[in-house]
């Protein structure tokens, strides 16, 4: 019993991760995406559910550096150089944000009968957003990178700046031990002094650092360094009085052009994920179902009406600089309460600006607001549908009469149009990637987009005169959709075509394409004949044996045409004869066994006679 009594107690570990392994694939099914997951599996094992779980806070106080790592990640990819092109944003768009949310904020709650720093206060706490929540969102859409994206990642950047002076002024509306408080030009001084500090040590210290823990090759050590890191400077700013997502996000940002930063980032990132998890469950927790019965009209107002004024007022600062569309996914995306409002009610509360009735009932708001953002997603679905892609400084095709036609400018299409190029070949190309068109313009490249399922595309970029017509795209449905189209349409065109796997040769073969190649075949083909010359065989040999395999899968293709097999994945399969051992150096070729599996093509390995 003893022994029992001292064990560790793994229950809360087990239903923590449970509550994350059904939740989360269920609503990602359900297209709710992992954070509603997160929530409501913290609601239903929390103090309010079922009760496994009666301290939120202390999940929520470890879970922080979920927030804090996800920052730090995100530092790592944003150069100095990128985060100086988003300064504009940052305290343009961002300042703005604020100012002009919080002071609508603060007009509402004044109108409803609150006190001018009890409203002042409320109003910041709701202006600021959850960059946890948002930032995951972006992640799991792939949006990022994106005009939008990156808009959004300068408001919430400025918003976790922004704690600092709201804190201050909560300092200067306070009415309860006024000078048992840091001054705020004090608070100033250390928050510069702590920046400063981390960024000497983030320029001059910490790739040393770094090089002399590779060198002990100790990849736990190099761990321990990334979460020292990480934490040391979250701890920086936090003695600064900033936030510490802010200084892991700093530390992030140092560490971008350093040459360990794949290596810190795949440190970080399982760490990461696991308590960004915790944060979403403790969130879920800490959503009091009490209060909200018992004042749930007030609540469903005040969260209904910050989100509709926050809302409005993000769209008409947005819409300064940003077209409809994007002014609308930016407003949808922060219309919640963030992370750091808790920080600032819970000051507020302990100054005697807010009562602990209006600190609960707004805490309980902010958390509302957040478990309603992640179906931000589907109302933009709604709202916007699929949108067209912008196509400033993009030509469209218009009577181009190029001899050769080249559908899709991926890795594949890049490097097939470079040969067509280098012989003077009238070329025409066309691609759906805007951005794709963007960067291949910037070397030279003339792209025009367009989408090559449809007729009237095809005909303006000239596959009427076109002698070849290439479909190099790596949608495999599209390339058919474009193979039927050119056949009916323009039956002169000669058709090349990348093909998928080997069932979508079959089918391409089928509809009577010119030419079709596996888009892997080819490179497989030469690393393993690569690979044959550093094991010791002769080029000769090597290139005898790729050879002989290249030419007994064209065989099989044409003997699986004949027998009418064009889809699927039941293809020819010889009597399997027994595998004989590797061939040496100098065995006669006709003695080998080939065994050709490609790319997922077959099922089961095939063995082939080479007699």
């Amino acid at each position: 019993m003893a022994a029992e009594s001292a064990g560790i107690d793994l229950v809360p570990a087990i239903a923590l991760l449970g509550a994350g392994v059904v939740s989360v694939p269920l609503f990602r099914r359900l297209g709710l995406g992992s954070v509603v997951g997160y929530l409501a599996a913290g609601i239903a094992i929390g103090p309010f559910g079922i009760g496994l779980f009666t301290d939120p806070a202390s999940i929520l106080s470890i879970a922080q550096l979920g927030v804090v790592m996800l920052l730090f990640v995100i530092g790592l990819e944003l150069k100095p150089s990128r985060l100086w092109a988003l300064r504009r944003d940052i305290f343009g768009l961002g300042i703005a944000q604020v100012v002009f949310s919080g002071t609508v904020l603060a007009a509402a709650g004044m109108a409803v009968g609150g006190t001018f720093p009890a409203a002042l206060i409320a109003a910041m706490g709701l202006a600021l957003s959850s960059t946890a929540i948002v930032m995951q969102i972006l992640e799991e859409r792939g949006e990022v990178t994106d005009p939008h994206g990156q808009k959004i990642f300068a408001v919430l950047l400025l918003q976790d700046l922004a704690i600092v002076p709201f804190l201050a002024i909560v300092t200067l509306l306070s009415r309860i031990h006024p000078e048992a408080t840091v001054s705020p030009p004090l608070k100033i001084v250390l928050a510069l002094g702590a920046v400063a500090g981390l960024i000497a040590v983030g320029r001059y210290l910490l790739n040393p650092v770094f090089r002399i823990f590779a060198d002990a090759k100790a990849r736990e050590v190099m761990t321990a360094a990334a979460l020292l890191v990480v934490l040391g400077a979250a701890l920086a700013m936090q003695a600064g009085g900033l936030s510490m997502a802010m200084g892991a996000f700093l530390a992030g940002v140092l560490l971008s052009e350093s040459s360990f930063r794949h290596q810190l980032e795949a440190d970080i990132e399982p760490f990461r994920g696991l308590l960004l998890g915790l944060f979403f469950l403790g969130v879920g927790m800490s959503l009091d179902l009490r209060l909200i019965l018992a004042d749930w009209l007030s609540l469903i107002g005040l969260v209904l009406g910050f989100m509709a004024l926050k809302t409005l007022a993000v769209y008409l600062v947005a819409r300064i600089r940003s077209k409809h569309n994007e002014a609308l996914r930016i407003a949808l995306l922060l219309p919640q309460g963030g992370e750091f409002a808790f920080v600032l009610y819970a000051a507020a509360a302990e100054s005697g600006i807010l009562t602990a009735a209006q600190a609960g009932l707004l805490t309980a708001a902010v958390i509302v607001s957040m478990a309603l953002t992640p179906l931000a997603p589907l109302l933009l679905k709604l709202l916007i549908g699929k949108e067209a892609p912008s196509l400033d400084g993009i030509e469209v095709p218009e009577g181009l009469t190029g001899t050769a036609l080249v559908i899709g400018f991926g890795r594949f299409g890049q490097v097939a149009s470079q040969i067509l190029l280098a012989r003077q070949v009238d070329v025409s190309i066309i691609d759906s990637d805007t951005e794709m068109i963007r960067v291949a313009g910037r070397f030279g490249f003339k792209i025009y987009y367009g989408d090559g399922t449809r007729l009237d595309v095809l005909r303006a970029a000239g596959a009427g005169s076109a002698k070849i017509i290439a479909i190099c795209i790596d949608d495999r449905a599209a390339a058919d959709r474009i193979v039927e189209l050119v056949n009916s349409e323009f039956p002169v065109a000669e058709l090349y075509v990348r093909s998928y796997d080997r069932g979508h040769s079959l089918s391409l073969l089928g509809a009577g394409v010119a030419y079709e190649i596996r888009e892997t075949f080819e490179s497989a083909m030469a690393f393993g004949e690569a690979t044959l010359r550093g094991m010791g065989f002769s080029p000769e040999e090597a290139a005898a044996t790729a050879a002989d395999v290249r030419e007994r899968d064209r065989v099989r293709l044409q003997i699986q045409q004949a027998e009418g097999i064009y889809a699927g994945r039941e293809y020819f399969r010889p009597t399997p004869t027994p595998l004989t051992p590797p061939r040496r150096a100098g065995q006669p070729l006709s003695e080998q066994t080939a065994v050709l599996a490609e790319d997922g093509d077959d099922t089961e390995e095939e063995t082939v006679s080479q007699g």
